[in-house]
């Protein structure tokens, strides 16, 4: 998700309805005693963000005493009007949001951060793949992203920054995910692009493309960066969160049960548990799409500082957002561990 040239009509239309006396973002619906809470999900199928649906599915946020709707939207520009505009109280997307959306003045945190990695995977074309043998081979071609401004956008400039390359040497290309992302691949649209599993998984496995760069795990990450880049997070306005700690607490809890059990089962037992729908593509291909990145969740929900500085030191040189004012981020306030460290707390005694 992302927000790029959408984020300024997100902002307005955000700012129309707070004018209108939209819903106070501050107030949680409540039903016989449970709080109502609803989040937005950056692609529900993605395994990216595979901890929110399998919370769900094992029955955590009823354990917990909330219950909990996710949507699906792809739109970063509908997300964050949604979450602005108290229409959501939180949303499961990649943790750079909350560092450009501190560079317009808006207050996010991350409350609890499933993963530390990006969990995302540069893919070359079964037609480029003896051409494009290195990220420096990049030069010149069209490079497939989610949208311009998105995660993946700034993803693929600090990428390519790493050879000394900028936006100038070749294009962006926005794509989407899933289905479009593999028709932009199979019809000459892109060389090359960024996308995640399962979609990684059925493009390889079928030999439609080759991976170029694989940042599901922390050293394929340390290499491609120069760091860590903690991704996948649910962040929420830090007036909710500082208006509703118990039921924040009570989320967070739930989560964190989830990262916990998920390091104690296999990928075929954790595939069992999710919807059949998300393995169209075959049981046993969805199945692989988890082993092969299910070591990006980190196992407890706890933020690395140094991986927040790192996002921060990315989005400053490659977000038109932040870059201008990057000196006047301040990253501690864009996540906060004492959620994640209570629920640590109770789960060993």
């Amino acid at each position: 998700m992302g927000y790029g040239k959408h984020f300024a009509a997100a902002l307005l239309a955000a700012t129309t309805l707070f004018a209108a006396g939209c819903r106070d973002s501050r107030t949680i619906p409540m039903a016989d005693g449970r709080p109502q809470i609803t989040i937005m999900v950056g692609g529900l199928e993605k395994v990216i963000y595979l901890p929110a649906m399998l919370t769900k599915q094992l029955g955590f946020f009823e354990k917990n005493d909330i219950d909990v709707k996710l949507l699906g939207e792809q739109s970063g520009a509908n997300a964050e009007t949604a979450l602005l505009t108290g229409d959501v109280q939180g949303v499961i997307g990649f943790y750079d949001h909350t560092i450009d959306l501190q560079a317009k003045d808006q207050c996010l945190k991350s409350v609890v951060q499933f993963a530390d990695v990006p969990g995302e995977v540069e893919l070359v074309s079964k037609a480029d793949t003896a051409a494009i043998t290195s990220v420096r081979d990049l030069k010149g071609r069209n490079l497939g992203v989610t949208s311009l401004g998105s995660s993946t956008d700034f993803l693929t400039q600090a990428l390519t920054g790493q050879e000394g390359l900028t936006t100038a040497d070749y294009t962006r290309v926005k794509v989407g995910a899933g289905q479009t992302f593999i028709a932009g691949m199979n019809h000459n649209g892109i060389d090359a692009g960024m996308t995640t599993d399962p979609t990684v998984a059925q493009m390889v496995t079928s030999g439609e493309a080759k991976v170029l760069v694989d940042m599901r795990t922390e050293a394929g990450t340390r290499a491609a960066l120069g760091g860590l880049y903690p991704s996948t997070s649910l962040y929420m306005r830090c007036d909710t969160i500082d208006a509703h700690p118990d039921i924040v607490r009570k989320l967070v809890a739930a989560f964190v049960q989830t990262l916990r059990w998920i390091t104690a089962h296999t990928p075929e037992e954790i595939a069992a548990k999710m919807p059949p729908q998300y393995a169209n593509a075959g049981k046993d291909l969805y199945i692989q799409s988890i082993r092969d990145s299910i070591g990006m969740f980190n196992g407890t929900g706890l933020m690395k500082p140094e991986g927040a500085q790192n996002v921060r030191n990315i989005l400053g040189r490659y977000s038109r957002n932040v870059a201008p004012v990057r000196d006047r981020i301040k990253v501690e306030e864009t996540y906060t561990t004492a959620f994640v460290e209570e629920a640590l707390r109770g789960a060993r005694r």
